[in-house]
């Protein structure tokens, strides 16, 4: 049961960056999840953000952190700047690995990726670690239902590199950050890890 308050953490901001993302992914779908809306990532990103203790620029953050990889580079970040501000871009672009078209090699670009979140702030690495987790709890529920098929889904189709990403992702949030959702994504990790050799 809800209870009120009169300081509502999330406004009209969040409201509009609802709206936007909502607008920037409408046609994009979930790889491999019959249809599912894009969106309802996003939605799950920012629901995690939030009840990581993140504020509500964090959460903002978490509704556009694919965009610019995926919605239009760096026209969309500048757009996402003049419309939510300095802190929700740089969150948004410290979240994405790469603006690049065509993108870099994968085990590169991850690498690098994984690198940098040793520098990023934690406002960064918390909605980073949502969308990890989110990630991560997707893998896992279409590896029940479709086993190895999975990875046939990716650029790169053996198991062992994205077990290697999770686990080096994981490394990096278990140094820097003391929130829930880290002991989650092991859980989920070790999971995944445990149905893949098996």
């Amino acid at each position: 049961m809800p209870t009120e308050t009169t300081d509502p953490r999330l406004g009209e901001r969040f409201d509009e960056a609802l709206r936007y993302a909502a607008t920037l992914h409408r046609t994009q779908t979930r790889k491999g999840e019959d249809g599912v809306p894009y969106i309802g990532h996003l939605l799950s990103v920012a629901g995690l953000v939030i009840e990581g203790g993140g504020t509500e620029t964090q959460a903002i953050a978490g509704l556009l952190h694919d965009a610019v990889e995926d919605q239009g580079g760096a026209p969309t970040l500048a757009a996402i700047r003049e419309k939510f501000g300095d802190e929700v871009a740089e969150i948004v672009s410290a979240c994405s690995d790469t603006d690049e078209v065509p993108k870099p090699p994968w085990r590169a670009r991850k690498e690098k990726y994984v690198g940098h979140l040793g520098y990023v702030s934690e406002a960064t690495l918390l909605v980073s670690l949502a969308d990890k987790l989110d990630n991560a709890r997707a893998l896992l529920r279409d590896h029940r239902k479709v086993g190895d098929e999975l990875w046939q889904r990716f650029s790169t189709k053996d198991p062992q590199d994205h077990l290697w990403y999770y686990r080096s992702l994981l490394e990096q949030f278990q140094t820097r950050l003391d929130v829930w959702l880290v002991d989650e994504l092991e859980r989920v990790v070790d999971e995944l890890e445990r149905r893949v050799n098996a």
